[in-house]
């Protein structure tokens, strides 16, 4: 903590306030509140473009104890709209780290609060379910903070993918590879990219609105549709972009907003989960191998369960073993598959990394 502690406010939608310190930026901040179950990581999480528009609860009790550095990013920028947590550390232990979590969080403008009781909160939200909230060290008024939390959009129905989307094209890896896979940015995260060129592919990444023809250009062996913040079902452009993909007939491989949108594109809907998972420590099943994974997930919407199961041309392929809901499908008629989780794990164990390698051997097959 810093020495000065300055009070901060905590309102939740359902009228719930909580007190606690500031911390990073002094202001108000406003998202809908999600709780991440990692004990590690935090830059990862804070830098993950899946967060936008999310005020993010770490259940671990000290974060910032191991300091920032500039390599342990997803995304150039902080993407959290605020920081909940029980203590939020200035002093750290890292000899490699850049700095301290505090002057972190004021650079990127992020407001924080910690001192709150995290278990009871985590408990509500729970119960409750996701829902807005706000957090103020610049205004102590809760009457005035309930004004303004009333006017923060829902995510549900929201579009934010767009939004942290790359403005200009790039590239990554050899550009003499045979292997060529064009992704579209919804908000991908660096590590997901950098295990496509590990494994030597050659990646053109486009904005999230790029029209086929110019995915076409690239002339790809295959297609990745990224991750991403914000509701799946709003987001009807990049629907009709991976049914048009899908006609190629090329291997594509969907991770987490991409799973729901290849899910959407083969007319199964999706919907707003009661909160979500967030965590490096969730278990899903592999139902084809029958092999446990223990995997890192960021979604608050999921694909419908009855919808898949009666689907005729989409099969499950896993599940989650807390809750049974869907964690990956493939096509039955197109080299086409996705997961809801993330399966270069930056944070997190790499049980699910294998899943690279079966989608580059998919297009070294249909390239042979």
């Amino acid at each position: 903590m810093p020495q000065t502690k300055q009070p901060a406010i905590l309102v939740l939608a359902d009228g719930h306030v909580f007190y606690g310190h500031a911390f990073g930026k002094v202001g108000t901040a406003t998202g809908e509140i999600c709780f991440n179950t990692g004990m590690t990581g935090y830059q990862e999480v804070f830098t993950d473009p899946s967060y936008t528009s999310q005020i993010v609860i770490m259940n671990s009790v000290h974060v910032g104890n191991y300091g920032v550095k500039d390599s342990d990013v997803e995304s150039d920028s902080v993407k959290i709209h605020g920081l909940i947590s029980r203590n939020l550390e200035e002093q750290y232990s890292r000899i490699q780290a850049n700095g301290n979590l505090n002057d972190y969080l004021k650079a990127n403008q992020i407001v924080a609060i910690d001192n709150v009781d995290t278990r009871a909160l985590v408990t509500h939200i729970r119960a409750k379910g996701a829902m807005n909230c706000i957090i103020s060290s610049e205004i102590l008024d809760v009457d005035a903070l309930k004004k303004m939390l009333a006017d923060v959009p829902d995510m549900d129905g929201l579009e934010l993918a767009s939004t942290v989307s790359t403005k200009e094209e790039y590239e990554m890896g050899d550009a003499n590879s045979p292997l060529k896979v064009a992704v579209l940015d919804f908000g991908i995260k660096r590590h997901i990219l950098q295990c496509l060129v590990d494994r030597g592919a050659h990646v053109r990444v486009h904005p999230a609105k790029t029209p086929v023809s110019r995915l076409k250009e690239f002339n790809p062996n295959g297609y990745f549709i990224s991750n991403g913040p914000g509701d799946p079902a709003a987001m009807d452009y990049a629907v009709d972009t991976v049914k048009s993909l899908l006609q190629e007939d090329k291997p594509v491989f969907g991770i987490c907003l991409g799973h729901q949108l290849l899910a959407l594109a083969n007319g199964i809907p999706t919907f707003k989960m009661h909160h979500g998972h967030r965590g490096l420590n969730h278990p899903v099943k592999n139902i084809i191998t029958g092999q446990c994974e223990i995997t890192t997930q960021n979604h608050g919407f999921g694909v419908d369960p009855d919808a898949v199961r009666n689907h005729a041309e989409v099969e499950i392929t896993h599940i989650n073993l807390n809750d049974q809901s869907i964690e990956g499908i493939r096509l039955k008629n197109k080299p086409a598959f996705s997961v809801q989780y993330h399966p270069e794990s930056t944070p997190g164990p790499h049980d699910s990394r294998y899943l690279f390698d079966d989608f580059i051997s998919m297009i070294k097959e249909r390239m042979n």
